[in-house]
């Protein structure tokens, strides 16, 4: 569904994304992760044509995206920091999108609406709501529209537990039906259960893409954090990454 080819995009003299290989198909959900700078970011921009590169080509389902946007109609995208009009309302949001994009109510996965109950608060604002609430607002826009690729940036950061337990199962539920799903998150320990492959980025190059029971393999670690940790522990800068992604998962399990 989105093949990668030799993708390199540099911001003045610091090389962000440094010759990306990747294929990612139909059913995977691919964790996106890496230390602060790693490029992460920027590669999901890159693939949502936010940011050109400098060099390479990105295909989506077989065609290569440039100046058409028309490709992004297949894809659903939660921002880790979602920004929208301050005086627009929550409900004023959904129809606004709804009308962009013109579809049907038949056609619209309102899922995450119900589940999360946003019906109740359509006639707020968005400048009247918390983080959290926002994050929902921004999750449920991005499996509105029943997309084929869903592309979530740090989805739990600011949920509340039972909201990101509601959120996960969403995502279970999508892979369940063959979608293509990648997701960054500091919280490896959201991502033991939901991953299928694992791609991890350091200044800007690719350390490795593999599937999560060929790294558990290799490592001997049932969980996502301490494979990393083991096989990335001859990399200083990972390392310590690591140490710090595990301590605040230690101290979110005890909180």
């Amino acid at each position: 569904m989105i093949r990668i080819e030799n993708l390199k995009k540099k911001f003045k003299r610091l090389q962000v994304l440094d010759d990306i290989n990747a294929l990612f198909t139909e059913g995977q959900v691919v964790s996106l992760i890496g230390p602060n700078g790693s490029g992460k970011t920027t590669l999901i921009k890159t693939l949502l044509g936010l940011v050109r590169p400098d060099a390479g080509k990105i295909f989506i389902n077989r065609q290569q995206i440039g100046n058409d946007p028309a490709y992004r109609e297949h894809i659903g995208y939660m921002p880790q920091i979602g920004r929208y009009p301050d005086n627009m309302r929550v409900g004023q949001l959904f129809t606004m999108m709804k009308d962009i994009r013109m579809k049907t109510e038949a056609a619209l996965d309102t899922d995450l609406l119900v589940k999360f109950n946003l019906a109740s608060i359509f006639d707020k604002p968005m400048r009247t709501l918390s983080g959290g609430t926002r994050q929902k607002v921004s999750a449920a826009l991005a499996f509105y529209f029943n997309p084929d690729i869903l592309i979530l940036d740090e989805p739990t950061a600011g949920l509340d537990p039972l909201s990101s337990e509601i959120l996960k199962a969403k995502i279970m539920e999508e892979k369940q039906k063959n979608k293509l799903i990648l997701i960054t998150s500091h919280i490896l320990s959201d991502l033991d259960d939901l991953t299928t492959h694992v791609m991890y980025l350091q200044e800007g190059k690719m350390i490795f893409l593999k599937g999560i029971e060929q790294l558990r393999k290799e490592t001997g670690e049932e969980k996502l954090g301490k494979a990393i940790a083991r096989i990335m522990n001859g990399e200083k800068k990972s390392a310590l990454w690591i140490d710090e992604v595990l301590m605040l998962e230690t101290n979110n399990q005890s909180n």
